[in-house]
């Protein structure tokens, strides 16, 4: 009898704890690690975000570049940080690609994050030079199995959303392409401006002024369907590479061992912040927008971490580009 009254007092504690953790939470300055440098897709996106669920929480949310290694130095950071919600991350899709192409990485990435919520995908575009012969998708495809020899494919680096569309999109043709690695999206735009390489595949949010200016020739968008802010670029799938998808997906992670309900507030604050008139203008202005509302769930983030850590393993495997 004693033992019962015991535990009861002990739940009763643990469910006032619990509540009053939740309410007290934030009391200070919340930090959000951003894996790449300022000005880009990602951190263009963590800036938004940071801005709408700041002034829900009532409180700052500073974000700091920890840039290198892929993105994995900002995800070992927030493996390792205070499980107390003050430390946050966001990352693309290369945290799941990181799983396989660093063989030594710090941190299992399946279980080293408490995540909060999806926040957005952005689509990509196949995209080649502007004085490239093939008009469309699928005259691209058959150009590529009798050139593709001879042929360049830019990426931002190891690891990159374009290195892993790249990676995809061979392949789906077939058919191997000499890889040119660069540091960033923009020089990689600039050579296929120049004529230096021909093709990449980049996110909408890079490639759509150079797209409308025609001073890059675009085959496709990385969707099954076609992106309203573009209509006249068809989607890979109806162009002929059935299946083939692939996004810069965004999502915002806590460190393994963050109270439950405070993962429940940061992504409860999330969904409220993706609804923010103003974010999601943002957002549409770099041809993105948030998730659906069930998207910005720990559940959600959860599933689409584990699934595409082992969608591209094999891929990653069989192409043979290691990282260390």
């Amino acid at each position: 009898m004693k033992m019962n009254k015991t535990i009861a007092i002990a739940l009763a504690f643990a469910m006032i704890s619990s509540g009053s953790l939740a309410q007290t939470y934030p009391n200070r300055p919340i930090t959000l690690l951003v894996p790449f440098a300022a000005g880009g897709a990602t951190d263009t996106a963590a800036r938004v975000t940071a801005q709408s669920m700041s002034k829900i929480l009532g409180q700052t949310i500073v974000i700091e570049n920890a840039t290198g290694a892929g993105g994995t130095i900002a995800a070992t950071r927030a493996s390792r940080a205070e499980p107390d919600g003050y430390t946050l991350l966001i990352h693309h899709i290369g945290i799941s690609t990181a799983a396989t192409l660093y063989r030594k990485l710090a941190y299992d990435t399946k279980t080293a994050f408490a995540p909060v919520g999806l926040v957005t995908n952005a689509p990509m575009t196949i995209i080649g030079r502007p004085d490239l012969p093939p008009n469309t998708l699928a005259e691209l495809v058959t150009y590529i199995k009798a050139n593709g020899d001879k042929m360049t494919f830019g990426n931002a680096g190891l690891g990159a959303a374009s290195h892993l569309c790249g990676m995809l999109f061979m392949t789906a043709v077939g058919k191997e392409i000499l890889t040119v690695p660069y540091k960033g999206n923009a020089p990689v735009m600039n050579d296929l401006i120049a004529k230096q390489i021909d093709l990449s595949c980049d996110q909408t949010t890079n490639t759509t002024s150079p797209i409308a200016s025609k001073l890059v020739k675009a085959y496709a968008i990385t969707t099954k369907t076609r992106l309203a802010a573009m209509p006249d670029l068809p989607a890979a799938d109806e162009a002929g590479l059935k299946g083939f998808e692939v996004g810069a997906w965004h999502g915002i992670y806590a460190p393994k061992g963050t109270p439950d309900e405070i993962v429940q507030k940061l992504s409860k604050t999330l969904q409220e912040a993706l609804r923010d008139p103003d974010l999601v203008k943002r957002f549409n202005d770099i041809n993105t927008e948030p998730v659906p509302q069930n998207e910005a769930t720990p559940e959600a983030l959860k599933a689409k971490l584990i699934s595409e850590v082992d969608r591209w393993a094999p891929i990653i495997k069989a192409a043979g580009q290691f990282a260390d």
